[in-house]
């Protein structure tokens, strides 16, 4: 390793590694940060300490091929997905490349590194029946929702509670109303709030094939709520503009409507906020879909497979391959290929229309 200055602490490697990927690489939030992660457990699968002072010299000094292969094996034996190791590898690879070019190792020592091929298997889709199902289920849990609001006198009549309304109210009226709903209005309101959203996300990411890192990273300034479309920031940073229905577009205004009983101001203009405030993350976006297929009862999927299902019905609605690449956001349009499902009976269709030996 060069004596030059560079980063001679795990911490100092773990910020220069970052500052890389994030200024020079063009990745995604989520790919870079994974793969910080993943340099991270290379260290410590080395013998360099988890404190960021921990000197990292004589870990990378003897590092070598055989390490490389060594700690790839035993996450092999561990359990961890192909798909995963796969990334892993396309991670010190890319650390590998970067710390020789900054002369922390003395040779590109992943240069010859080969990854296992991640699986071909795609995540189930919905058919069209069972997507309708999912969202009609969502819209009415909202309803429901909505309905069970409490509610509380104010002047001129009786209204459903508003954030305002629930704070002016008296403390025993709120204690009565609490007592006998098991809830005060406030968690009513919260509670229909969240079920808006939830239908609304639903919507969007069925009506959008957007990804879930996309859905999180949407603005209320993104929307163009009269064109019915969005500004969708994709990987390395490329922006398109994606449509959306009507169905999405009333869900969408319904949930707007309430945003502000929980968005706090760290939310920011943030599209969709969770249960404290501030702007939603994927995970939370994965067990709402999960747990709305689960209560619709159609089979289990997250939001990839909401994706691939609206891509599939967007290609068997008669769309073609390019216009669906334009919308999921694929740079290649083998990807697009791979990613949609096409049914043996809209293929028959085609074929019958347009072979004429069919």
């Amino acid at each position: 390793m060069s004596d030059s200055a560079g980063p001679r602490t795990r911490g100092e490697l773990s910020e220069a590694w970052l500052r890389h990927l994030g200024l020079q690489r063009g990745l995604s939030e989520h790919t870079v940060r994974a793969y910080v992660a993943d340099v991270g457990d290379l260290l410590t699968f080395l013998g360099v300490g988890g404190d960021p002072d921990e000197p990292i010299g004589p870990a990378l000094l003897s590092l070598d091929l055989a390490d490389l292969r060594a700690w790839l094996a035993e996450m092999s034996a561990a359990g961890s997905a192909r798909a995963t190791i796969a990334r892993r590898s396309a991670a010190v690879r890319a650390f590998s490349t970067w710390a020789h070019r900054n002369c922390l190792i003395s040779t590109d020592v992943a240069g010859r590194l080969r990854s296992p091929r991640a699986e071909g298997r795609l995540p189930a889709v919905l058919t069209e029946e069972q997507a309708t199902t999912l969202l009609a289920a969502a819209a009415r849990r909202a309803e429901e929702a909505g309905a069970e609001v409490v509610p509380v006198e104010a002047e001129g009549g009786l209204e459903r509670a508003s954030g305002r309304t629930a704070k002016t109210a008296s403390s025993a009226e709120t204690a009565r109303s609490a007592k006998s709903a098991k809830a005060s209005p406030e968690d009513g309101l919260v509670q229909e709030a969240i079920a808006l959203r939830d239908a609304a996300l639903l919507e969007v990411l069925y009506a959008t094939g957007v990804r879930v890192s996309e859905l999180c990273g949407l603005d209320i300034a993104d929307l163009d709520r009269s064109r019915r479309t969005l500004r969708v920031l994709g990987k390395g940073d490329k922006e398109r503009t994606v449509p959306y229905g009507a169905p999405a577009s009333q869900a969408l205004e319904n949930w707007l409507a309430v945003r502000d009983r929980i968005a706090l101001a760290a939310a920011g203009g943030a599209l969709f906020v969770g249960v404290r405030g501030r702007r939603l993350d994927p995970r939370a976006v994965r067990d709402v879909v999960h747990r709305a297929a689960a209560l619709a009862g159609v089979p289990d999927l997250g939001p990839h497979g909401l994706r691939h299902s609206a891509a599939t019905h967007v290609l068997n609605g008669g769309a073609d391959l390019r216009s669906v690449q334009e919308l999921l956001g694929h740079s290649s349009l083998a990807t697009t290929q791979r990613y949609t499902h096409v049914s043996a009976e809209r293929l028959r269709a085609v074929y019958a229309q347009a072979f004429p030996r069919a």
